[in-house]
């Protein structure tokens, strides 16, 4: 399909223009007009770049893209040599941040819950993209740091108390751990995000409500693959995924 007919698309599914955002969503880097296929990954970087070309990928569809707010403008370093590499292969880039949290079905946020047995009930923090409900079947805070540990492939790190039984959750991947106090004003018994700051451990053991920081990569690898999925079977696009071992 034509590469602006699948970059309008995305951006009227995903609503980019009702986010306030800390980089550009959409087209951040044009490479050829035709998308046979479509690489995605959670962040562009040249290790995902290479093997995205050798691939034979026409498009890459990230979740962590480039031109961050307050970061240097210039295009040196390595953002010299990844979009350099980019335009070299006329492969382009397409990056959606806050949008890919907040979607309904192929949100960060919203396959995290599927994979997680969360049932979100509504919505709170920055534009509505952290969530909070409860678990499908409620658990001790050790048992379920297991099970997410089994999910994820990644052990997370759990502040609370082990035996606690956790029924009411807030959720929000990536680098959400600034909302923890809004979760715990919302009576839950545990907030899961990708990241801990320090004093959220002494508001985790001074409120009584869990935290467990299961990484920023480690939450945010389920929405870009189910809005890739999507894409290859609306459009009859070949897809693949390309994940980085990285435990962050």
């Amino acid at each position: 399909m034509r590469l602006l007919e699948l970059r309008d698309y995305i951006g009227s599914e995903l609503e980019v223009n009702r986010f306030r955002d800390y980089c550009p969503n959409g087209l951040q880097v044009e490479g050829r007009a035709e998308v046979h296929r479509i690489a995605s990954a959670v962040t562009a970087s040249q290790a995902v770049l290479e093997s995205a070309v050798a691939w034979g990928a026409d498009a890459i569809l990230v979740h962590h893209g480039y031109f961050w707010r307050g970061e240097d403008a210039t295009v040196t370093g390595i953002k010299k040599r990844r979009i350099a590499y980019l335009l070299q292969n006329e492969v382009s880039l397409l990056a959606y941040h806050l949008p890919l949290d907040a979607h309904r079905t192929w949100g960060n946020n919203t396959q995290l819950a599927q994979r997680l047995g969360l049932i979100e009930a509504g919505r709170f923090g920055e534009q509505d993209i952290a969530c909070h409900g409860c678990l499908a079947q409620p658990k001790l805070l050790t048992e379920w740091a297991k099970d997410i540990a089994d999910s994820m492939q990644r052990e997370p790190q759990v502040i609370g108390d082990l035996q606690r039984e956790i029924k009411r959750v807030a959720w929000c991947s990536g680098a959400a751990q600034s909302y923890f106090m809004q979760a715990v004003e919302l009576g839950v018994d545990a907030f899961i995000t990708g990241e801990i700051s320090e004093q959220n451990v002494h508001i985790a053991h001074e409120t009584g409500v869990a935290f467990i920081s299961a990484g920023h990569h480690a939450t945010e690898r389920y929405g870009v693959q189910a809005l890739a999925a999507h894409l290859a079977e609306q459009f009859q696009l070949e897809q693949r995924f390309f994940d980085q071992d990285i435990m962050v």
